[in-house]
């Protein structure tokens, strides 16, 4: 009886290694899941500054307080997804074809990393607003960007950045949600003098 035994116990063993062994897949890798607000949007409307527009409620607005900075920069930080939408602003007087020449050179310092970069013309005659949508696909450092004019006076560049090392597979979430934001801007942008 004990012979039986053992080898019951071999042949069951064998088979439970053989279960387990063979064949098994691994899981994919996986990333996770990010919550959004609502999309509801702010008047930045102040005398102070030379433009306006509308941003997403669940922005914070502060001065860009880097080495850097001009008059009437801003950033819209999203601290909670490391995002960062920034504005900066220049007149334009006698220099907007070295302004948009800059931002081009900015949107296509990207392209060694870029799959793709597609450009789309914006413009608004009423408002007096001009200006070019860069969508940067890949694993960039900047996604979504773009800069308007008035094509006299006014100048203004924004571009989206996350404080995180770009991967497109995990970050692609954030970057369509924030890029709707950017665009939000971009056609909401008015100029207050």
């Amino acid at each position: 009886m004990s012979r039986i035994r053992i080898i019951f116990f071999v042949i069951l063993g064998v088979i439970l290694l053989q279960a387990c062994g063979g064949g098994s897949t691994p899981k994919p890798r996986g990333y996770f899941r990010i919550d959004f607000p609502e999309k509801e949007y702010q008047l930045l409307d102040s005398a102070h500054y030379p433009y306006r527009f509308s941003y997403p409620t669940y922005g914070t607005l502060v001065n860009d307080d880097s080495k850097i900075a001009e008059d009437y920069w801003v950033n819209i930080d999203f601290p909670q997804y490391k995002a960062r939408i920034h504005i900066s602003y220049k007149e334009a007087q006698n220099r907007l074809d070295s302004l948009t020449e800059d931002s081009r050179t900015l949107a296509y310092k990207h392209a060694l990393k870029a799959e793709a970069i597609s450009e789309k013309f914006f413009e608004d005659p009423e408002k007096k607003v001009y200006g070019m949508l860069y969508n940067l696909k890949g694993n960039t450092a900047s996604s979504w960007q773009f800069y308007v004019t008035d094509s006299v006076k006014h100048f203004v560049r924004g571009a989206l950045y996350f404080s995180v090392n770009p991967n497109k597979d995990s970050l692609s979430p954030a970057i369509d949600f924030f890029g709707k934001d950017v665009v939000h801007i971009m056609e909401t942008i008015e100029w207050n003098h």
